[in-house]
Formats: structure tokens, sequence, C-alpha cells
């Protein structure tokens, strides 16, 4: 009952509202913690977990969505920081900061009871880290209540260690012995920050300080190990590469279970400051890539050198050392004094069910099969090259499926040398474990039915327009093929025949529910069938694949600047086609206007000269000559006022008086 009472005043104290500053939100570690931690009750992880929990989370497959509008009541509140703003801010989150000073950073630490430092990814935040217990510690005095701070580190801070027995090497190291871990050597300002944690905690009530020591984080979109599932999912290559001999040991745990390492941590406030968090299982990196290659990739693996890792462009230097460490580790602390719902307690090779579906839900990647059918010559080989490469899918050739059948059939055919009892023996335990195989891969194919999309594309056309198309055929393309006359007609004949309106492929498909895409290739008189595959992938949607890499996506902005380039060129061409359009029209309108214009000039100065000939001819007979008499008399005679004497002689010489 003592104990009860204990468990249930503890409860109590930490059932109230937790405010917890994550670093870098964005990040795939940060981000995993913090969505986790936002959906937990506060103090939950101080009540064991029950045998209808564990039941009931083996059903689990990824962390309950969480909204900072929509949070259960009693969990933590959660803030942080960003790494950029260009990624949109996580919805769990209360607030986040990007790009503020240390003095604003600090003020807002001072306001957080949990305050979280997570440098397994980025090691330009260790300084930071640094820094920020340094300032918390020499704030302890104006604390109003404790402070928890906890450095989220790494194993590789263990990698250099010397075994715990020269003569047994698979000795695992524990939490206890920590004092006795050596850095890699890339990882030294992490083992620095790790010390300084430490020791900044000790014997100050107010400020708890903790560091866990993670191993190889994996689940949900993927951590380290993307770069496998990445590989295997693109089906590039043939198989997967292991670096080195990959029988190194490496420790791993899935980031759920991290983040409820981290949730006991706050929730039990433990004396013990150093916390190893690592999974059951005793993988090598064989294991993982292996593990990998048979669930989602191309089942086969290939070793490689070492130095082959730095041409991974997904994978870092720290990547890298992550991946070739040779370290046994397991935690006992967390194992005997918390209570953790794991999430992959017996590590990644046993889990991957569930962990290869969490990838694919994180990253909404979605396996699709696409079955063509239709008469001979209907499109289905270009078509179906078209659409493999835009969804970056096999594109299965029947010849193809042939040939390889009939590779298998000759391989079971041909006689086996059996040597002695061992070799005998041998051989049974391979074919035991390719029955095992073939059974692992046939569950696999149906529960893929269940969960992939599979579309059905039915393309016809009629005979007439078949025979045309076939006809119509280069030399080329029809030599060594069945398009031959004779060949063509006998399977489109044959094809007929086998598929009638009661008799089809596309029956089986119906009853799967899978109903087919009907396209008439003939009605949309397109040769080389760009209407037919714009429809297909109307009909289909986008791709469930990766994004562009970063070759296609520097070629895509390549070809996108070439054609808005050629755009721009036309369209200033145009424009200056046209300004020089309207310039011509201009000019021939104002030629025609100034020719208009001297015409009517012309035309009226004729019809004045034509009204003017008489009034001309009346004024020389009858005037011009008294007036020029008059205009001499005046200049001889220079009277005073000339107009005057002008009209005088002119009224008394006037003809038609005299």
């Amino acid at each position: 009952m003592a104990e009860e009472e204990e468990v249930a005043v503890r409860t109590e104290k930490v059932k109230r509202i937790q405010r917890v500053f994550i670093n870098l939100l964005d990040s795939y570690s940060s981000r995993n913690i913090g969505k986790f931690l936002s959906t937990s009750v506060v103090g939950a992880s101080l009540e064991e977990v029950t045998e209808e929990e564990e039941k009931h989370d083996e059903d689990k497959s990824a962390v309950p969505e969480a909204s900072s509008a929509n949070l259960k009541e009693g969990t933590f509140q959660i803030v942080g920081t960003l790494s950029t703003l260009e990624t949109p801010c996580p919805n769990f989150a209360m607030e986040t900061y990007y790009a503020i000073s240390r003095e604003d950073l600090l003020t807002h630490l001072l306001e957080c009871d949990v305050i979280i430092y997570n440098i397994t990814e980025n090691p330009q935040q260790v300084e930071e880290a640094i820094w920020a217990v340094s300032a918390l510690n020499e704030e302890i005095s104006h604390f109003e209540k404790r402070k928890v701070f906890i450095l989220v580190s790494t194993v590789m801070t263990w990698a250099r260690s010397k075994p715990l027995d020269p003569g047994d090497s698979e000795i695992p190291f524990t939490e206890e012995d920590y004092r006795r871990r050596k850095h890699h050597p890339n990882f030294l300002d992490h083992i620095n920050a790790e010390k300084l944690v430490l020791k900044l905690g000790k014997k100050v009530r107010k400020f708890a300080t903790y560091v866990v020591a993670a191993g190889l984080q994996y689940g949900m979109e993927g951590g380290i190990l993307h770069a496998f599932f990445k590989l295997a999912w693109s089906g590039e290559v043939p198989a997967l590469p292991v670096f080195g001999d990959g029988t190194n040991v490496i420790p791993a745990i899935h980031v759920l279970d991290l983040a409820g390492v981290i949730q006991n941590v706050i929730d039990h406030v433990p004396k013990f400051h150093y916390l190893v968090a690592v999974d059951e299982s005793v993988h090598t990196l064989e294991d993982f890539v292996k593990c990998i290659s048979k669930s989602t990739g191309p089942g086969k693996i290939q070793k490689v050198p070492k130095e082959n890792a730095f041409l991974t462009k997904d994978l870092t230097q720290e990547d890298i050392d992550h991946l070739l460490v040779n370290l046994r580790m397991e935690t006992l602390i967390v194992k005997e004094n918390f209570n953790i719902r794991w999430f992959a307690q017996a590590g990644f090779v046993e889990n991957i069910n569930s962990i290869l579906k969490e990838y694919k839900q994180s990253r909404r990647l979605l396996p699709i099969k696409i079955c063509i059918l239709g008469p001979p010559a209907v499109g289905k080989s270009s078509i179906a090259e078209v659409l493999s490469k835009y969804y970056k899918l096999h594109h299965v050739k029947l010849k193809d499926v042939i040939s390889e059948a009939i590779a298998k059939l000759e391989a079971i055919i041909t006689p086996k040398h059996v040597g002695e009892g061992g070799e005998e023996e041998g051989e049974e335990e391979e074919e035991a474990e390719t029955v095992e195989d073939a059974q692992e891969f046939l569950d696999g194919i149906k529960e893929s039915l269940e969960h992939n999309a599979e579309f059905v594309c039915s393309l016809d056309a009629s005979d007439e327009f078949l025979k045309e198309r076939v006809m119509n055929l280069p030399e080329s393309i029809v030599a060594g093929t069945h398009y031959s006359q004779g060949q063509f007609l006998r399977a489109l004949s044959s094809y007929r025949d086998r598929n009638t309106e009661d008799e089809t492929v596309l029956n089986y498909f119906d009853e799967l529910e899978i109903y087919p895409i009907h396209i008439d290739v003939g009605k949309l008189e397109d040769a080389q069938n760009r209407l037919a595959i714009k429809q297909l992938i109307k009909e289909i949607g986008e791709p469930r694949n990766y994004g562009l890499t970063d070759e296609e996506k520097a070629e895509e902005e390549r070809r996108a600047a070439e054609e808005r380039l050629a755009k721009e060129a036309m369209e200033e061409a145009e424009r200056q086609h046209k300004e020089a359009a309207e310039m011509a029209e201009k000019i021939a309108r104002w030629e025609e206007w100034s020719k208009r214009l001297e015409e009517v000039k012309r035309e009226e100065k004729e019809l004045l000269e034509a009204q003017s000939i008489p009034l001309r001819n009346y004024l020389m007979t009858h005037v011009m000559p008294t007036l020029m008499q008059g205009l001499n008399e005046c200049c001889k005679i220079r009277p005073d006022d000339p107009v005057d004497f002008l009209a005088e002689y002119l009224f008394k010489n006037n003809p038609e008086m005299q």
C-alpha cells in the first residue's frame, strides 16, 4: 500500500501542464519525439504497462496525429526551434522559433519545465546545446521550480571503447560502463557536451540533467536507413549495397521507443543521469540491409568496399560512421526501471512489417501495378513503356517473363551432384529455406493485393483500324515481328476468338472488384497514343513514389528555364512582329491620308480657279482699266489722302456714268 500511495503522490505531482522545449522540430528525430510527447499524458509512464495494453500495442503502426488545436487533456505542450522557414510548422507544436537571438531563446527556455536538446542529427547543434545548458545553469537561482535538461546524444561516443573482456568481445556495454566509454574521432564535441551536461546537474536539486545515448534511429519515415529504403523502392539496382563485410553490430532503436525513454525520464526524474536507449536486437549491417532488400527491394545484397558509402548522396559523414560502427550495447536501467510501451523492442528485423507500414504511410508511398490488355497493334507496349517511366515501375515484357521461366525450369531439371552426407543435408536445409521464403513471399503478395493500387487498362480498336495501323508501319519495324500480314491477321483473329463477351480476362478483375479503364484507341485518332497515355495518367493519378532526385530536379529546372526562355523569346518576337505590323499599317494609313489630302487640295484649287474665271474677266474688263488709271494719277499727284482721292477718281470716271 505504501508503494501504491507513493506512486499516486508522484503521479499527482507531475500531472500538471508541462511545457517542453525541443530543438529543430522540423528534423526527423526531434519531430517524431515532439509528436509522440504531444500525445502523451504527463505522468502516464509512472503506471506499469498491463498485459492488455501490451496486446493492444502489438497492433501499433504509427504515433497518433496531433494538432495544437486539439490536444488531449494533460499532454505535454511542445515548443521549439526550426532550422528553416521553408518547412511548414509542425501542427503539434504550440510555438516555434526561427533565427532568434540567444537572449530571446534563453527567455523561452526559462519558460519551459523540460529542455530537450537533440544532437543526433545536426552536429552544429552541439555548440548551441552547450550554450543552453550553461546559460540555464547560471539562472538556477531564479528557477521557481525544478527544470529538467535532457541531452539526446548518440552511442557513437562509445564507438572506440575497449572490450569489457578482451577474451570475449560479445559482452555488451551497459549504462554503468559510461565512464569507460571512448568516442569516435568525429564525435569529440558530442562527448564533451555529454560530460558538461552531467557535470552541471550534479548536486543541484533545481536542475536535473540527463544524457540519453541513442542507437541508430529507425522507424516512421526512415532516419539513416532511409537511403536503403529509397534505393530498394526505386528498383534501380539489382542488389542493395553492404559496405564492408557487414558483420559489424549496430546498436539501434525505434525513434518512438527513444521518445518513450525520454517520456520516462521526464516522468520519473531518475537518480541515474546517463542512460542508453537501444532495443534488444544484435543486428549487423548485413542484417539491416538484407531485411530491407527482402521486404521492399530486389531481395539481394552485394558487399562493396566501405569507401563506396561516400558515393551515396543521401548519406552524410555522420550517417556513414553510424553504419560502420561495431558495438554491442544493452540498456539495463531502461528495462528495469521504466515503463515503456515498446514499438519495436525485439528490433528492426523482427518488426519489419510494421516498420515498413509506418514508412510507406509517413512518406505516402503506394505501390502501383498496371495491367494493359488489348488486341495486337493496339499500342500496349509503347503505352506501357511510357507509363513505366512516368510512374517509375518495372516494365514486365512477355518475352522476358518467358525467358526467365525457361531458365528457372532448366535449372530445376538440371541433375544435381550429391556428394557426401553433409552436402546432401545442406541442400535439404537450403530447400527448406527456399520453401519458407516462398511462403513468406506468397503471404506478402496476398497482403499487397489488399493494400496496393492495382489498375487494369483495357485498350481496344476496330479490326479495320488495327489493320490500317499495321499497314502504315515502316518496314524496319515490321521486320522480324508478328506484324507481317499473315501473322498479324492470325493473331488478331485468335485474340477475338479467345476474348468473347462472356469469356475474357476482364471478368477475373471484375470478381476482384478491380474495374478496368476502357479506352477506344481508334476513336482518339492519335498514331502516337499521346491522348490515350494522357487519359490513363489522369485516371491513375500522380505517382506514389519519392519526389524528384537532385539530378531530376536540376534537369526539370533546366528544362523549365529553357521553356521559359523560349516562351519569352516567342512572346518578344510576336510583340515585335505585332509592333512592326502596327507601324507598317500606321505608315500606310498616313501615306493614304496624305495622298487623299493632296488630292482634295488639288481639286479645291481647280474648283476655285474655275469659279474665279468669270470674276477675273469682269474685273479685267470693267474694273482694272479705270483702277490702273486712278492709281497712276494718284502716284503722280500724291494727295494727302490717297484712298479718298482714288475713290473720288473712280466715282468721276465710272464708265457707266459716262
